[in-house]
């Protein structure tokens, strides 16, 4: 990615000189304000340097470019101009921060930030036109929760309703898997289009209420927690139990959704993964704060496995039976027990999916 510096002058790095000549020289962004000098790394003398406080790239007037552009890296985002042995004519260049090949071309130069970030979110950039025409074709009816990522769609010529989404975070492979290989009480994947900026997932619609929406009245009464937990349960033998097994690493309340015919689906699998039992540490750091096992956010004995669920089922069933974490109220009795050995640390304590169904199926 590249700018044209002089759209930047704006943003340089100049000090504001106070008028007290024995005051200290203080240098402040020029788009939010802030002191530049009191952020931590801060020096003038930097080639560029991103503001801590809104996030503007802003350049050193200093620094070297024969066409007056500003070269970035596509992949880590570090000013190319800057490493060792660059040249604006190599035609590619890959960037010793990341190794990530660039290509040198001013066919593809963008005039200003603004121009740079737009195309950043442009979901569709990158598509065939036949994958373009496909996925335009589905109708947007409404955005979930007013997210741009996330909506409603419909098929014209079918009338059938679809989620779609766009994910930038993701393990395509098993979206791909879970297409040709559909689990029961998830959605359905209906078709998968990969774009420069994300993956466009198009999935069956599931209509209901999401156990986070129940919660909000309060806590659920006990056969209804037990029987959505054991549910859960039965999703996760699947998803365990694959070939290879693909650890969900997201469950919660908002990913648990209740039909009007009382099945409980299971939703969201953009932070999955495939279990590699060689794994020592996760590779990304992902999961929803208290619900996300230790290990999966770097401090647990290994990499997350398939007991990363169990750890967030434990979670799960105590929310839904008090209203709560366990650090804030524990569940009474039998429950407690169970709840106890799904959130321990070490993961080999922990439940597999079907000990732990047939251990709530002892509660009914």
């Amino acid at each position: 990615m590249f700018f044209d510096l002089l759209s930047k002058l704006q943003t340089m790095l100049s000090p504001r000189q106070d008028p007290e000549p024995s005051a200290p020289a203080y240098e402040f962004c020029p788009r939010c304000e802030a002191n530049l000098t009191l952020q931590k790394g801060y020096s003038n003398t930097l080639p560029y340097w991103v503001c801590l406080g809104c996030g503007e790239m802003l350049i050193n007037p200093e620094l070297e470019s024969e066409s007056g552009i500003l070269w970035q890296c596509d992949n880590c985002e570090a000013v190319l101009n800057v490493q060792k042995g660059f040249s604006e004519g190599c035609g590619e260049w890959q960037c010793t921060e990341c190794g990530y090949p660039n290509k040198i071309s001013s066919r593809e130069l963008y005039r200003t930030v603004d121009e740079y970030e737009a195309d950043l979110r442009n979901p569709f950039k990158g598509l065939s036109n036949k994958d373009l025409l496909e996925v335009s074709a589905y109708q947007t009816e409404e955005q979930i929760n007013g997210r741009e990522d996330i909506a409603v769609v419909r098929d014209p010529d079918t009338g059938r309703r679809y989620i779609r989404k766009f994910l930038t975070t993701y393990e395509k492979s098993i979206y791909e898997h879970i297409m040709a290989h559909p689990i029961p009480n998830m959605p359905r994947i209906e078709a998968l289009y990969e774009s420069a900026n994300c993956l466009i997932v198009i999935e069956s619609y599931i209509a209901g209420e999401t156990v986070e929406e129940l919660l909000a009245n309060g806590p659920l009464p006990e056969k209804q927690g037990l029987f959505i937990a054991r549910e859960v349960c039965r999703i996760l033998e699947n998803l365990h139990g694959q070939p290879v097994s693909i650890v969900h690493r997201d469950i919660k309340p908002a990913n648990i959704i209740i039909t009007p015919e009382n099945a409980v689906f299971l939703l969201d699998m953009n932070v999955a993964k495939w279990y590699d039992p060689d794994e020592t540490d996760d590779t990304r750091y992902l999961g929803t704060q208290y619900y996300a096992a230790p290990e999966q956010v770097g401090y647990g004995l290994s990499a997350s496995s398939v007991k990363a669920d169990i750890y967030a089922c434990g979670m799960l069933l105590n929310v839904m039976l008090t209203g709560a974490f366990p650090k804030e109220k524990k569940a009474e009795g039998q429950a407690w027990s169970i709840i106890e050995r799904c959130i321990r640390l070490n993961a080999d304590e922990r439940f597999t999916a079907e000990e732990l169904r047939k251990e709530l199926e002892q509660l009914q």
